[in-house]
């Protein structure tokens, strides 16, 4: 379900592009940023949170770090793409950690997913005992990443977004 477009001023997107760069900046900071006293950058700000136009605050973390450095992308094909067993496949994959994307495509497959993993035996048993069991999948292809050239998040893509 989309949502309807909000009309966003040169204070607004300021407020979206601070934001992106640093989302724990203090009001009294982030007015300065932006040229506005606190007050109204406070109503802005919970005005954009209301609309849904920020939607949280949350650390980011680096996956390598944490030893989570396998990437595998893996075409996805379903054996019935009525709703309900979209519904169903989406479900399942919500609560599958390992699945850090999923998006269904138009094309020769269903879904793409990004698995992330800290190997190829812990890949291979994902892909055994969590993606093949997901609900009406048909087959899958898996592409392995050798080397993240670039990798955004929506946050980042903010900032080319709303400027």
């Amino acid at each position: 379900m989309q949502s309807e477009q909000i009309s966003l001023d040169r204070f607004d997107r300021e407020i979206l592009r601070v934001l992106t760069g640093d989302g724990r900046i203090s009001i009294t900071d982030l007015a300065r940023e932006i040229g506005l006293s606190k007050s109204p950058t406070q109503a802005r700000l919970r005005r954009l949170e209301k609309a849904g136009v920020i939607t949280g605050y949350r650390a980011l973390i680096d996956p390598i770090l944490l030893g989570l450095d396998y990437v595998s992308f893996v075409e996805v094909r379903l054996t019935d793409t009525r709703e309900a067993a979209l519904a169903a496949f989406n479900a399942a994959v919500a609560r599958t950690p390992e699945i850090e994307q999923a998006h269904m495509i138009a094309g020769n497959f269903d879904y793409l997913l990004k698995v992330r993993t800290q190997s190829m035996t812990d890949y291979r048993r994902v892909l055994a005992e969590h993606i093949s069991t997901l609900p009406f999948v048909a087959g899958t292809s898996t592409y392995v990443a050798m080397q993240a050239v670039k990798e955004s998040s929506l946050m980042d893509m903010g900032r080319a977004i709303v400027i």
